[in-house]
C-alpha cells in the first residue's frame, strides 16, 4: 500500500483503518488546518497526536511576568516547574542574558592530499565575500556571519554560521550552504561528501556546540533568600548546594555526561512541543551547566547556561494553530527582526532555571518519589 497515492488525510486514515482493522477516531479528531499541516509539516498525514498542555507560573524575569506553556505526558513536571517559578518570583525574579550565535551547517569535503586540503582552506578564507554574496541571494532573511574549518587527512570539515532572524532556520541554511558548496566544488575541484558532515553539529549533543555554541546561547540567574528556601522549597542553602555539587558536578563527571545539569531536556522538550519547535533539537538543548553557591550566609545563588538553543518564532511548526497560540501566550509570536526568537530563548532559560531549582530541592528533601506517586499516578 502506497499512502502517497491518497491525497487527503481522511482518505489515508480510512484506508489504514480498513486494512489494519483498527479505529483511529481520536487520531482523526483535531483542529489543525490539514491543508497546511499535510503540505508543510508532515507527509502522509493521517491525523494528530494530542499532548496535554499545562501552565507554570507566573515567572518573573527582568521585571516582566510570564506564564509558561508546557506540553507533556509526564505527571509532576508542570507542578515542579510551577514551584520553581514561585520560588524565583518570590525572590524578586530572575535575570537573563542571551547572545545570538547563529544557525550552522557543516559539510565535509574530500581532497587528494594535505596540500590540496591546505589550498581548499585558503580558498574558503580568501573568498568569504563571494560566498557570503552567493548564500544571501538564497533568502532575504539570512546573513552569513562567518566560516570556520578543520582538516584531517584528506577531509575538510567546514562550519557555516548564519543569522536567520526569528526563524530557527535550518531549511534556509541548508539551501544557502548547498549553493556555497556547489561554488566551492567548481572552483577548487574538491568533492563534497555530505552537505551535513556532523560538524554543524545538528540534533546531537557535542563539545563543539558546548564550547562554540549554536543558535542562541542563554544565561539565567536568581538568588533565593533563606525564607523562600525554607517556605517554598522546604530546604536550606547548604543542603541544596551539597545536592547540586554531588549530582550536577561530581555525578556528571563520574558518568562522563556532556551536560552538568539536573534536567534541562525535560523542560526544554515540554516547551518545544508546546511552541512548535523541532523537538529533535532537545538533544542539543540538554547541554549546559547549572551552578550554585551559598551567599550571604543562608541564601542560595543558582544560575544556568544553555549554550545551544535552536529556536524560532516563524516557520516550521510555529505557524500551526495551537503552537501559534502558545507563542502568543508568551508574547513572542511571529517575526520581529530576530527579537522574538531571542526572547523565546530567554523565556526557556527562565523555565529551565525554575525546573533546576525545584528538582534539586525535591531531591534534597527526599520528595521526588512521593511527588511522582501522587501526581504521576493520579494520587491527587
Amino acid at each position: 500500500m502506497n499512502l502517497r497515492e491518497y491525497k487527503t488525510v481522511t482518505k489515508r486514515r480510512n484506508v489504514l483503518e480498513k486494512e489494519l482493522n483498527v479505529r483511529l477516531k481520536n487520531i482523526g479528531s483535531f483542529t489543525l488546518d490539514e491543508s497546511v499541516a499535510s503540505t508543510r509539516n508532515c507527509e502522509n498525514m493521517i491525523g494528530a497526536t494530542q499532548v496535554p498542555i499545562g501552565i507554570a507560573g507566573p515567572l518573573v524575569m527582568k521585571g516582566k511576568k510570564y506564564y509558561i506553556p508546557l506540553a507533556t505526558t509526564e505527571g509532576a513536571l508542570v507542578a515542579s516547574v510551577n514551584r520553581g517559578c514561585k520560588a524565583i518570583t518570590e525572590s524578586g525574579g530572575a535575570m537573563v542574558d542571551s547572545h545570538r550565535v547563529g544557525a550552522t551547517r557543516g559539510p565535509v569535503f574530500k581532497v587528494r592530499s594535505l596540500e590540496e586540503n591546505k589550498k581548499l582552506n585558503e580558498f574558503i578564507e580568501t573568498h568569504f565575500n563571494e560566498i557570503k554574496e552567493l548564500t544571501e541571494k538564497t533568502s532575504h532573511h539570512l546573513t552569513l556571519k562567518k566560516i570556520s574549518s578543520q582538516g584531517v587527512g584528506k577531509y575538510r570539515y567546514v562550519r557555516f554560521v548564519y543569522d536567520t532572524q526569528d526563524a530557527m532556520g535550518l531549511n534556509m541554511v541548508t539551501i544557502a550552504t548547498d549553493a556555497a558548496v556547489t561554488y566551492i566544488e567548481k572552483a577548487t575541484g574538491a568533492e563534497c561528501l555530505a552537505l551535513s558532515g556532523n560538524y554543524c553539529v545538528d540534533k546531537k549533543p557535542s563539545w563543539q556546540n558546548f564550547i562554540n555554541s549554536r543558535g542562541i546561547k542563554v544565561w539565567a540567574e536568581v538568588t533565593l533568600p533563606s525564607s523562600v528556601l525554607t517556605r517554598v522549597l522546604k530546604t536550606t542553602a547548604k543542603k541544596a548546594h551539597e545536592t547540586w555539587f554531588a549530582k550536577c558536578m561530581l555525578g556528571s563527571a563520574m558518568s562522563g555526561s556532556m551536560g552538568f545539569n539536573a534536567q534541562y531536556a525535560n523542560v526544554i522538550a515540554a516547551l518545544f512541543l508546546a511552541t512548535g519547535q523541532d523537538i529533535a533539537h532537545v538533544g542539543e538543548g540538554s547541554l549546559g551547566i547549572t551552578t550554585a553557591e551559598v551567599v550571604n550566609g543562608n541564601d542560595l545563588y543558582v544560575s544556568i547556561h544553555l549554550p545551544d538553543l535552536m529556536v524560532g518564532t516563524v516557520g516550521g511548526g510555529t505557524g500551526l494553530a495551537t503552537q501559534l497560540e502558545a507563542l502568543s501566550l508568551l508574547g513572542v509570536a511571529g517575526g520581529n527582526n530576530g527579537k522574538n526568537a531571542q526572547r523565546l530563548a530567554e523565556i526557556i532559560a527562565g523555565a529551565v532555571l525554575a525546573g533546576e531549582i525545584s528538582l534539586l530541592s525535591s531531591l534534597e528533601e527526599g520528595s521526588l518519589a512521593k511527588a511522582h506517586q501522587q501526581l504521576g499516578r493520579g494520587g491527587i
